[in-house]
Parts: structure tokens; C-alpha cells; sequence
């Protein structure tokens, strides 16, 4: 066995930035500072944009095109959930790719409904004015049973590392924070490609929602 870089910077940073702010839009929704939870769902924006962009031109193991497998693969891969194994996947697992699709969807559905949404106060997502007051009602209900999910996938997230690491002894969040993984010697190295070009994807995000919350 090796230790190999499988997960670059980006990502890493990606990954622990939106679990703290997802984490800090409850926390400010729930103590009633909205004008911080505006402002932390336009960075969870600018994060799920740039991870977007960065799932196509980004390190091997950060492109979709890698990690998202069949379906059936998924389920393939479930059923041998009990079996005691080393961890020989470099970057995401046939299940874990689908868990990220689903989270990213969830927090785009998260991010673009309060765009629109109001809470018959003072909080008005910037986009409101682009539609009707019932159909921001609707978007806030949605914004409302849409975070819920976020929850249940965050607490399935949580539990399947659990399962990892009790049934199969595979540690899933070291390697999440070093970017290093012990794999078999021989087992080829990811192509990762340089944080600078993050930095521009990063950029390129930002601005979109800047341009995006002024229409």
C-alpha cells in the first residue's frame, strides 16, 4: 500500500465550507438573522456554481463524468455494503457519486427558491419582484419541505460513513481532510489539476451571482 493524493484542494474545501454554511443558514433562519441568511445563501450559491464548473474541467475525481456511474452500479455496490475490504475506490464510489448528485441538486433547489421566496416580513429573496406574491409563497413552501430534505440526506451522509467505517473499516473522512488515501502500490495517481484555475472557476461563479441578484 500507498498513500496517493486523490482529492485536491478545491474539493476539500468545497466540501467543508458548504457543510458550515448549510449549518450556518439554519442557525441564522432559526435565530432570526435574515439579512445573514440572505447573504449565506448567495456564498452557498457562488459554492454549488463553482462546484458545478469544477465537475467539468476540474481534477479526475472532481469531474462527473468519472464518478457517476449506472444505477445499477449503485446497487451493485450497496449490496456488498457488509463485506470487510480495503478501500481500493480513488475517488468516489458508485453509491457516494449519486449521494453528491442528489445533495448538489437539493442545494440548487435550496439556493434558487429563496431567490424568491419571502417570509410575509421584511426578508424578500431578491428575485421576488420578477414574479407574483402567491408564486413566492409557493417557492418559500418549497424553500420550507426542501430544506427538510437537505437534513435527511445529510443525516443518510452521516450514516453511511458510520456504516463504512464499523462494517468495512474504511476510514471515508481523513482522506476528505489530507486528500490522501493508503491504496494499493501500483494503483495510478488522479490527474489534479492546479488550484489557480479553481481561483478562475471560483471567480467565475461569483459573478454570475453578483450579475444574477441584480436583475
Amino acid at each position: 500500500m500507498r498513500r496517493i493524493k486523490v482529492w485536491d484542494l478545491p474539493v476539500r474545501l468545497f466540501h467543508w465550507m458548504l457543510a458550515a454554511l448549510v449549518f450556518l443558514a439554519w442557525a441564522s433562519q432559526e435565530w432570526n438573522y435574515m439579512d445573514w441568511h440572505v447573504l449565506i445563501g448567495y456564498a452557498i450559491l457562488t459554492l454549488v456554481l463553482f462546484r458545478m464548473i469544477w465537475g467539468l474541467v476540474g481534477s479526475d475525481t472532481a469531474r462527473f463524468g468519472r464518478f457517476l456511474r449506472s444505477p445499477f452500479a449503485a446497487l451493485g455496490h450497496l449490496r456488498h455494503i457488509h463485506r470487510r475490504e480495503p478501500d481500493q475506490e480513488i475517488g468516489h464510489n458508485a453509491a457516494g457519486g449519486w449521494m453528491v448528485l442528489v445533495m448538489l441538486a437539493l442545494v440548487v433547489v435550496q439556493a434558487g427558491t429563496g431567490l424568491f421566496a419571502n417570509d410575509d416580513g421584511d426578508t424578500e429573496g431578491p428575485l421576488m419582484h420578477l414574479v407574483s406574491k402567491g408564486r413566492s409563497d409557493w417557492l418559500s413552501h418549497i424553500h420550507s419541505v426542501n430544506f427538510t430534505l437537505i437534513e435527511i440526506a445529510v443525516c443518510l451522509h452521516v450514516f453511511a460513513i458510520l456504516v463504512y467505517a464499523v462494517l468495512k473499516r474504511q476510514d471515508l473522512v481523513r482522506p476528505m481532510i489530507t486528500g490522501t488515501k493508503a491504496m494499493p502500490a501500483g494503483t495510478a495517481a488522479p490527474r489534479l489539476v492546479s488550484p489557480l484555475w479553481a481561483i478562475l472557476a471560483l471567480g467565475m461563479a461569483a459573478g454570475a451571482v453578483a450579475l444574477l441578484i441584480r436583475i
